[in-house]
Formats: C-alpha cells, structure tokens, sequence
C-alpha cells in the first residue's frame, strides 16, 4: 500500500506551514508519522492512499494489523508469447506480495491453444495472474500489474481504445474478474529486459516446461 503524508508543522516561534511527501509504502509512512509527532511540532498528521482515502495513525497502523496475515503488497508481473507456426501460446506470471511477515513470490506458466495472436497471449497471461491472485485469496486490495504489452496496458489503463472483438472480450473478462475480486490495478508498462522474470515463464511454456513454485524472497528482490 502507497501512501504520502500530509501535515502541519509549527516551529517553536509559532511559524505554521503544511507539508505534503512523495509516495511511500504505509509501513515507512507510519515510521515516519511516529517519528515527526515525538517532536511535537507536526500536527494534523494524515495519510492518502492512490485511491485518494484519507486515513489517520491510529486507522491505518489497525489496517495494516488486520492485513499482516493475509497478502498485501501484491505485485504481479505476467508476459504472454505466441508461435505463429504451431498456434500455441505460453502464459507467464511472477506475483510478489508480503503475507505473514515474509516477502514471498509465486511463478506459474501454462501452454494454451485457442488463441491466435500474441495480444491474445498477453490478454491470457494477465488472466492469468488474476486467477493465482484468486487462489491466494488477495481482495480488495491495490495491486500493481507489470508488463512489456504496450497494447493490454494502454488499453486497460483506457489510453488505447480497444477496437479488436476477440480483445474487448479478454478486456471485459479481465475486467470483471477485477471487479468481482474487487481488486484495484495500478498499470505500469515497463521494457522486456525488466519483465523477464515473466518472459521467460512464458518462453518455458512453450517449450513445455510446465513451472509452479512458491518461495521466500529477500524484501528487496525485485523481477527484472
């Protein structure tokens, strides 16, 4: 969860100003807010998330308590690829999130054969990643979706219109499912080199190496 913070500051000879920070996870925020409120000159100190809500101290370290044994911080990287020669496609995704007390990272692939275009593949890969989010049990919740497609991410952000039929369906179910999950996607587009991690999942299902694991990672290890 992203959050900046927004407060008023008095110094000792009663100058008031307001201050508002750059994005960070709760969990510094509220290291942060403890640390400004022991001075004694930061008052009305107040947290927004992306989704603009405003949360006090008290409400959001009570959030971030009742989440800690469920998945949070969920990032999901995914990366579809298509063999115009067999008509077969290989799905990727990489999901990231913090359950527990311990940064954990989950990869699935899968080979498919009724698709015919690579954004089909990469319209698949995302479902993809939102099936496993459904088997972890993530929910309403901000989740941040990574990927190389320029064509999926611009047209589900709504930057791109989605004019193909057999895409606005994928758009519409993907859609849905986000709904029903009542997830909130933050997008972000980035280059192949730093979606690898997806890419290659998606490479080893075609070649049929069928990939399913879960493990620790270190908190500051990031699919590149």
């Amino acid at each position: 969860m992203i959050v900046r913070i927004e407060l008023t500051y008095k110094t000792p000879k009663g100058k008031v100003t307001t201050f508002s920070s750059d994005g960070m996870s709760a969990e510094d925020g509220i290291l942060i807010a403890e640390d400004l409120e022991r001075t004694g000159r930061a008052k009305n100190i107040t947290f927004i998330d992306s989704l603009e809500s405003t949360w006090n101290l008290k409400e959001l370290k009570k959030f971030l308590k009742g989440i800690e044994t469920e998945p949070h911080n969920v990032t999901v990287y995914f990366d579809g690829g298509f063999d115009l020669e067999t008509k077969r496609s290989g799905l990727g995704c990489a999901i990231y999130y913090d359950q527990n007390g311990k940064s954990l990272r989950l990869r699935k692939n899968t080979l498919v054969e009724e698709l015919n275009t690579n954004n089909e593949a990469e319209y698949a890969a995302f479902y993809l990643g939102l099936q496993e989010l459904e088997l972890l049990n993530v929910h309403h919740l901000q989740v941040k979706f990574v990927g190389d497609s320029q064509v999926v991410i611009n047209q589900l952000n709504g930057e791109w219109p989605c004019l193909e039929e057999e895409l606005s369906k994928w758009a519409e179910r993907v859609d849905h499912k986000l709904k029903q999950l009542g997830i909130h996607p933050n997008y972000e587009l980035v280059s192949r080199k730093r979606n690898r991690e997806a890419d290659q999942l998606a490479s080893q299902a075609l070649k049929e190496i069928e990939i399913m694991s879960s493990s620790e990672v270190n908190p500051e290890q990031k699919s590149e």
